[in-house]
């Protein structure tokens, strides 16, 4: 019922204030998608927001992601996320993952460092019926050899909650490795990565 209610404010969000997004995603110079065993990745359009408005109050989401929900009105929160994914072109990259044409997550590759060819991970998918299903896994291997075949960068990191082994698992699985323990915002992290296989 919600989203079917954000879907319809959506479309008038657009066509009323004639609202236009276009998003440049640097990874995705000349292709218009990636495709894995079970999921696509695709470029972020408006089109996603109103799922994105919903996962971001979503207090369960925003445990896993070490944040808050978010306290803004959908119209607000398309304002604030339009500047803040146009903010970010240079050193983000982000995507919507689909499963049959249905929008079922996000990832994302940010703090993208160019001297150093490293680059963090972080993925959400926000439908919980594709829980436990290996969709994610997918999505994070998709990246993963995206990254390493057709790319310079030859490190990939992320962090996750100390607490939750069951996505230091997860990413175990797809190959990165524990490397410490590190403290942000008074929240204890684990900090894993992976190196480009002819590098190690």
């Amino acid at each position: 019922m919600k989203k079917n209610w954000l879907q319809k404010l959506l479309y008038w969000y657009k066509n009323m204030n004639n609202n236009t997004f276009t998003y440049t995603n640097i990874l995705l110079d000349k292709i218009k998608e990636i495709k894995g065993e079970k999921i696509i990745l695709k470029n972020k359009s408006l089109n996603d927001f109103a799922n994105d408005y919903m996962w971001r109050t979503d207090a369960e989401l925003s445990t896993l992601d070490a944040t808050y929900p978010l306290d803004l009105s959908f119209k607000d929160f398309v304002r604030a996320y339009k500047s803040e994914i146009m903010k970010s072109t240079k050193n983000t990259a982000r995507f919507s993952v689909f499963v049959n044409n249905e929008h079922i997550g996000n990832s994302m590759l940010y703090n993208i460092d160019y001297f150093n060819n490293s680059m963090e991970l972080g993925i959400m998918i926000g439908k919980k019926n594709y829980w436990n299903k290996g969709y994610g896994t997918d999505v994070v291997n998709t990246m993963l050899k995206f990254i390493f075949n057709k790319t310079n960068f030859n490190k990939i990191y992320l962090h996750t909650l100390k607490w939750n082994t069951r996505a230091q698992q997860a990413f175990i699985k797809c190959g990165f490795k524990i490397a410490r323990e590190v403290q942000k915002d008074n929240k204890n992290f684990v900090y894993m990565e992976i190196i480009k296989p002819n590098l190690r």
